[in-house]
């Protein structure tokens, strides 16, 4: 075999005689390929960072977003249309800090939420046939309930999606471990990571 990877076939048989080679071409062919030798193609990843948002419409991709403490990550994703999105916000109301809230709505929860809606929208996502889900929430650094910076977070997505009229089925919020979470675009399938613990569904 050369370096490049073709196979010659050597001559057979008396000298000057070509070897007879059909059925060894067409053999190969003919023979099924077994599974574990298909390999599917590598996904692509978009990393969303803190106090930040992305929308996407490439079903090959994964979005992704990690070390979600006390802070919010919520998710969209049509399933029709096969478009998501996803949002990393960290304190809940804009009101702590309108001017900030006015250059990047994504640092705030409730405005978060508004501008995550308005980028799903903008690729063609419908929020009514959506499927919203939340992560996060945590205790981080507060483990006896002082600040409650998690619980109120997670407080101000209910109260968002509900004066916009938007439900939440699924979420995974509180304790006191990080989570890092993903969002399959093709499947909506959702998916959380957290250190020492093994890949969990949302």
């Amino acid at each position: 075999m050369k370096p490049n990877g073709v196979f010659r076939v050597q001559p057979m048989g008396k000298p000057g005689r070509r070897p007879r080679i059909r059925n060894l071409l067409r053999l190969p062919c003919k023979m099924p390929i077994p599974s574990q030798w298909v390999i599917a193609p590598p996904r692509k990843t978009v990393v969303v960072g803190v106090a930040d948002a992305a929308a996407f419409n490439d079903p090959s991709a994964d979005l992704v977003t990690h070390w979600l403490g006390s802070c919010i990550g919520l998710v969209l994703h049509d399933p029709v249309v096969r478009v998501g999105a996803l949002l990393h916000a960290m304190p809940p109301e804009s009101q702590l800090d309108p001017e900030r809230a006015r250059h990047n709505p994504c640092m705030f929860v409730d405005s978060g939420i508004e501008k995550a809606l308005e980028m799903f929208a903008r690729i063609g996502g419908l929020a009514a046939r959506a499927s919203i889900k939340v992560a996060g929430g945590a205790q981080m650094l507060d483990e006896k309930g002082v600040f409650r910076i998690g619980e109120r977070n997670f407080r101000a997505v209910q109260q968002s999606l509900a004066r916009l009229g938007l439900t939440l089925p699924a979420w995974d919020v509180g304790g006191v471990i990080s989570r890092t979470l993903r969002l399959n675009i093709a499947t909506g399938e959702v998916t959380l990571h957290s250190p020492g613990q093994a890949t969990r569904r949302l």
